[in-house]
C-alpha cells in the first residue's frame, strides 16, 4: 500500500478508537516514526499533512538535516517537528539539541543537565518528555519511576529553566498480551497522576505510549501521543547508520 493509503487507514483506526474510548480524535496526537527512512520518505509524509516525527539516532537524523530547509519548507505552516525518541548518551546531548526541536527520551539528571546546558548555549527552550521503564526488560531504556534518580530529576527540573517538561513516554513490554500492554499504559496514567499533583510546577499533559502494534490500548488508556512507524512507512531498512 501506499503512505498516503496507509495514513488513511491508521487516521480511520485511530478515530475508531477514539470512538470507542468516548474521546475526541483531537485529543491523540500521531508521531510518524521517520528513523531509517530516507529524507525523501519524510518529505513526502509532510505534503500528507504530518508534522511531527521521530527519529532514534542522532547521528542518523544529523545527515538528514542537511537538508532541513527544504524538508520544513514541504511542511503545511513551516510547523514540521523531529524529536529524538531513542537513547541519547549525554555526550551526545549538544547535536542532539542542534537539530531536535524535542526530546523524548530523557531518563538521567546527569542528561537533563547537559540538555539544559547545551539549550542554553543556544538560546533555546527545549521540550522533553521523561521515559519512563515499567518493565523488567535489560534492554528497555528508561527513568525507574520509584528509583532515587527519579526523585532527584523530578525535584531538580524547575530549575533547569531551558527545559520544557510536557510529559512521560513508555514502551510496552514484550510477549505480555493485550491485558500486560494494557496494565503498562494504565500505570503510565496512574504515575502521571501521581507526578502531577506532587510536582504542580511541571507539566505532565503528554502521555506518549502505543506504537504500530499496540496504539488501539493505549489510546483506550489515555494516550496523548501515538508513535508509528512500520503501520505508516513499511518495514525498515536498518542499513543506515548512526
Amino acid at each position: 500500500m501506499s503512505l498516503k493509503e496507509n495514513l488513511e487507514r491508521i487516521e480511520e483506526e485511530i478515530a475508531r478508537n477514539c470512538r470507542a474510548a468516548g474521546r475526541s480524535r483531537e485529543e491523540v496526537e500521531l508521531m510518524a516514526v521517520s528513523k531509517t527512512h530516507p529524507i525523501t520518505t519524510l518529505r513526502e509524509a509532510a505534503t500528507l499533512g504530518l508534522t511531527l516525527f521521530g527519529e532514534n539516532r542522532v547521528q542518523e537524523f544529523g545527515e538528514k538535516a542537511l537538508h532541513a530547509a527544504a524538508f520544513r519548507e514541504s511542511c503545511r505552516n513551516n510547523a514540521l517537528r523531529a524529536h529524538l525518541i531513542g537513547h541519547l548518551q549525554s555526550n551526545k546531548a549538544a547535536r542532539a539539541v542542534e537539530i531536535f526541536d524535542g526530546i523524548d527520551s530523557v531518563d538521567s539528571l546527569k542528561l537533563a543537565t547537559r540538555l539544559n546546558e547545551a539549550a542554553a548555549k543556544l538560546g533555546k527552550k527545549l521540550p522533553i518528555l521523561l521515559e519512563i521503564k515499567l518493565s523488567t526488560e535489560e534492554t528497555k531504556a528508561g527513568l525507574d519511576p520509584h528509583s532515587p534518580e527519579a526523585a532527584q530529576l523530578l525535584e531538580a527540573l524547575p530549575a533547569l529553566a531551558q527545559l520544557e517538561v510536557h510529559g512521560l513516554m513508555t514502551i510496552a513490554p514484550l510477549g505480555v498480551g493485550a491485558e500486560g500492554t494494557r496494565a503498562c499504559f494504565r500505570a503510565l496514567c496512574t504515575l502521571r497522576d501521581t507526578w502531577a499533583q506532587s510536582y504542580p510546577k511541571l507539566d505532565f499533559s503528554v502521555l506518549s505510549m502505543g506504537m504500530s502494534g499496540d496504539f488501539p490500548l493505549a489510546i483506550a488508556e489515555g494516550a496523548t501521543r501515538i508513535r508509528v512507524g512500520s503501520a505508516l512507512f513499511g518495514a525498515r531498512s536498518y542499513a543506515v547508520q548512526g
